[in-house]
């Protein structure tokens, strides 16, 4: 069994407003909204999570 490690990026506000991230878990990524942690969890595989988290760095 797992303990999820939720984290939140080191450039997210001290209010909360924000995401939070599970990447620990084999197979799996986990994001959840700070401000609702007990609302839904959206689930990525992690080749998607990266190609995610690649294009939005690319942004301007």
């Amino acid at each position: 069994m797992y303990e999820l490690r939720w984290r939140k990026s080191s450039r997210s506000a001290d209010h909360g407003d924000c995401v939070e991230v599970a990447d620990n878990l084999p197979g799996w990524v986990l994001v959840r909204d700070s401000k609702d942690r007990t609302g839904g969890v959206l689930r990525f595989a992690p080749v998607s999570w990266q190609a995610f988290v690649t294009a939005i760095a690319r942004r301007p």
